[in-house]
């Protein structure tokens, strides 16, 4: 095989394990298994991470992101997540995850209920990886929220 063939086979690798841990992120985010999500991000307490939820501050360090992810499966009884526009690139040992987060989540189930409310919302998110020797760890996650026009927007938006 030639150097460039040898390239592109380990960049497509690569690109490949990457989609596999950033699709590891929000399953674990599905079932609500903490455990599998602390193994996601970048170990050791020295290292910093950061995320940024969704109308949230800034959160640096492993210990507080690790929080508010224990936090939001605490308070949520479901949530499941449809990923479009999903698009990785890389350099190095660093790659980067943008993609639509279509959300769909319930609260606490209501009385005679086996499940509370669904509400459906759009985020755009970033997430970074690194790449160590137990393979590609999240360094960053950053979600914005998508805003939708209302009816009230669109009669402001037409003339009169």
């Amino acid at each position: 095989m030639n150097e460039p063939q040898d390239e592109q086979a380990s960049a497509a690798a690569d690109i490949e394990a990457v989609e596999r841990a950033n699709t590891a992120f929000y399953e674990a985010m599905e079932r609500g298994d903490l455990d599998e999500l602390t193994a996601l991000w970048l170990p050791g307490e020295d290292l910093t991470v950061s995320c940024v939820h969704p109308g949230w501050p800034v959160l640096t360090g492993r210990g507080e992101v690790l929080r508010s992810y224990a936090l939001i499966m605490a308070n949520t009884e479901y949530i499941q997540f449809f990923l479009t526009d999903v698009g990785v690139s890389m350099t190095g040992d660093t790659a980067l995850v943008t993609c639509t987060e279509n959300i769909l989540s319930g609260g606490p189930a209501e009385e005679g209920s086996s499940l509370g409310p669904l509400v459906g919302q759009l985020v755009v998110a970033t997430n970074v990886f690194r790449r160590t020797p137990d393979g590609w760890k999240l360094w960053s996650h950053h979600g914005s929220p998508v805003l939708s026009e209302t009816d009230e927007d669109e009669d402001e938006d037409s003339p009169s």
